[in-house]
């Protein structure tokens, strides 16, 4: 009862629940809070301080930025839609609240836009030697099947398309990326297709910031061939699979276009069903079929592979221990 009334003390006051009301609505910086709230940073980053202890905010830092949002999944979090289902819709200073919330999205779909722009000639260029991504995301979502209740995971998320395509029917769907280019690109999307339930983190492919068996869908969706250990990756991957979870990764089959090395970073020229069988099996985990999507000329294929239940359940105590 004593959390109860400390989570409640915290939101108890008109500044603190104008900070819930926006964080509700997507993660935000400290500089981000105050252009909103139209308060000074310290006074601000006092009562960001109380309600995170209090459980009913998460912070996360992304290299010198510390962003903030209501929790998803936590006994805080269960607390939070409640109160703010109190406050009046037609509150003056709520609604200017939500106007400058509008700003500020505006803003960085203006940055996201700036770069997707400087950067598309590449992207488009390597587009058009697979097949259409539409293609691609049929079978992709034909793979992971039902999402209803599942939590997943996009490992180098990019642009945050992979979390667009498949997070509307999750419980709750997690981007991460070492790019804080690209997940401000990532962010701008899931802002504007208003997709609350997924999140997007500055993180490390091989050190993933998740214990064990927190995921029922891993993808790992064109980043493999940009790694230099993507056996580590596939490693990592399988451990955070909850039990029965699946493992799906999206990339090119093995090629011969010796530029994407030279002028797009491509560590690998796509992968051969061999290997990643092997790197799936190493892990403990049962492969699928794989699929396979010619293209002129790169192929492009999906591999996928099951965490058996009880090995999984035995890697989540591991890793706990």
């Amino acid at each position: 009862m004593e959390q109860v009334l400390a989570r409640l003390r915290a939101a108890a006051e008109a500044t603190r629940l104008r900070l819930l009301a926006i964080c509700a609505e997507c993660e935000l910086t400290v500089s981000e809070i105050t252009q909103i709230i139209g308060q000074s940073q310290p006074r601000v980053s006092r009562h960001l301080k109380l309600l995170c202890e209090a459980g009913l905010l998460v912070r996360f830092r992304e290299g010198t930025w510390v962003f903030y949002r209501t929790p998803h999944n936590s006994a805080g979090a269960d607390m939070v839609r409640p109160i703010l289902d109190l406050l009046p819709v037609d509150d003056e200073t709520l609604s200017l609240d939500r106007a400058r919330l509008d700003q500020v999205k505006v803003q960085r779909e203006q940055i996201a836009t700036e770069y997707f722009r400087a950067n598309a000639k590449d992207w488009d260029r390597i587009r058009s030697l697979h097949v259409d991504e539409a293609v691609v995301e049929k079978a992709l979502l034909d793979a992971v099947g039902n999402l209803a209740g599942g939590r997943i995971l996009d490992v180098g998320t990019g642009t945050g398309r992979i979390l667009e395509l498949l997070g509307r029917t999750a419980e709750e769907g997690v981007g991460v990326d070492m790019s804080r280019e690209m997940l401000a690109v990532a962010r701008a999307r899931l802002q504007r297709a208003d997709l609350s339930n997924c999140l997007v983190r500055q993180a490390d492919m091989y050190q993933l910031p998740y214990p064990g068996g927190m995921f029922d869908i891993v993808i790992l969706h064109q980043v493999l061939h940009f790694a230099e250990k993507p056996e580590a990756a596939i490693d990592e991957a399988s451990r955070v699979l909850a039990p029965g979870g699946r493992l799906v990764v999206v990339d090119f089959a093995s090629h011969d276009r010796e530029e994407l090395r030279e002028e797009h970073a491509h560590r690998r020229l796509g992968f051969d069903d061999a290997a990643i069988s092997t790197w799936f099996r190493a892990c403990e985990l049962a492969p699928d079929d794989v699929i396979s999507l010619p293209g002129k000329p790169l192929t492009v294929r999906i591999w996928s592979a099951r965490a058996d239940t009880e090995t999984a359940k035995q890697k989540t105590h591991k890793a706990a221990e």
